[in-house]
């Protein structure tokens, strides 16, 4: 049996930019966070020839095509399992369509499990390209790169998106204290409400694909916040990081109808009001997680009890992609 796992992640700045509707024009830039909250992957070979299934959903189909999961289907054929007899079974610590990037995390880790199955090696970098691929290329999903290139590196890392596709990644460069200060006062809560990042995605991506100027400068924009997000916590400034969540959330909030909802808009009002600097919603937008830098944790987390908010708390990791067994 093989067991790999995947880091979630929080998007620090950036985000959006990783669209090849926008970067393959601008390039886009990127910074994410790994938290220690995982997809699991299992695969392993069963007594009976086929194809046997667990996820949500269960399958047991003789031949790959057949299979209905489109994530699964293209990794098996992009390995070329010409006589397969393989189980594979996914697990998560936080469900899908809540903006952690759960996707993105399980195709690296299946990858890497069937990797591993077969006794190759493969390094961060190719892991996520082969996740982009999949995802966007060969299921022309509206995604971006962001969410299988943190899977694959972990940690806290710069993207920059090139025009030509190619993808540079850095670590942030930040001291102890200021990790230790974002693991402190990053504070994750639950709204209640999931969604499909794709019907967001999609309506970010065919605008892109337009050449709309108000998407490019809403995206410009954010590239920028991304970059100022950078300056201000590799100085150790998080407090002024907090404030410029709070400005790329505002300017969020413009790109689609869809990104937030008068629950969402009340519950973060709430937060600014109760010891938060500033936050947003993780992800693509309309519900999941709102992600908030507190100023003062226990007045936060108290006003986010009691609106019915469940928190979630995490650190970061540092391993991304790896087999555990």
């Amino acid at each position: 049996m093989i067991i790999t796992r995947s880091p979630l992640r929080i998007t620090l700045g950036g985000g959006g930019t990783d669209l090849p509707s926008y970067y393959s024009k601008f390039g886009g830039f990127v910074i994410s966070a790994a938290i220690d909250r995982y997809v699991y992957v299992t695969v392993m070979r069963p007594f009976l020839p086929g194809i046997y299934l667990k996820y949500s959903k269960h399958e047991r189909v003789p031949t790959i095509p057949e299979i209905e999961h489109p994530i699964i289907r293209e990794s098996l054929k992009l390995l070329d399992f010409k006589t397969p007899q393989v189980e594979i079974t996914t697990l998560a610590d936080i469900p899908s369509g809540t903006g952690l990037g759960s996707s993105g995390s399980f195709t690296t880790a299946l990858l890497k499990a069937l990797y591993t199955h077969r006794r190759k090696m493969i390094l961060p970098n190719e892991l996520a390209e082969l996740a982009c691929d999949i995802e966007i290329n060969r299921l022309n999903q509206p995604v971006g790169k962001q969410d299988q290139y943190i899977a694959a590196y972990g940690g806290l890392t710069c993207f920059d998106f090139q025009p030509d596709g190619a993808v540079e990644a850095k670590p942030l460069s930040v001291s102890m204290d200021t990790l230790f200060d974002l693991e402190d006062n990053l504070l994750l809560f639950f709204t209640g409400f999931d969604r499909a990042a794709g019907s967001i995605l999609k309506d970010q991506d065919e605008r892109s694909k337009k050449e709309d100027s108000k998407m490019f400068e809403n995206l410009h924009y954010v590239k920028e916040l991304g970059l100022r997000s950078k300056t201000a916590l590799e100085a150790g400034r998080c407090a002024e990081f907090g404030e410029i969540m709070h400005e790329h959330w505002e300017n969020k909030r413009k790109r689609s109808g869809g990104m937030s909802n008068p629950q969402i808009d009340e519950w973060y009002s709430l937060g600014l009001a109760n010891g938060a600097v500033g936050g947003k919603l993780v992800g693509a937008g309309g519900g999941g997680f709102l992600m908030f830098y507190a100023s003062d944790r226990p007045r936060l987390r108290q006003a986010m009890n009691h609106a019915g908010l469940e928190e979630v708390r995490f650190h970061f990791d540092f391993d991304g992609t790896k087999s555990l067994l």
